[in-house]
């Protein structure tokens, strides 16, 4: 693993989740060129809303 990933914490944008390091099986997304995170729970409740390519605000 990469240092840099290592020392970093990942925050889930919907639910506040959080996770040492950059995990594997997160969904990532860039939404007004920033790029957000989403644990495997609420990528998994809003699979249709991230594959219609809806900005979060909207789910």
């Amino acid at each position: 693993m990469d240092q840099k990933n290592a020392s970093t914490t990942t925050t889930c944008a919907r639910c506040g989740a959080r996770h040492a390091g950059l995990p594997v099986t997160w969904t990532c997304s860039v939404e007004n060129g920033r790029r957000v995170y989403f644990c495997d729970d609420c990528a998994r409740r809003h699979l249709r809303s991230i594959e219609s390519r809806l900005d979060s605000a909207w789910w």
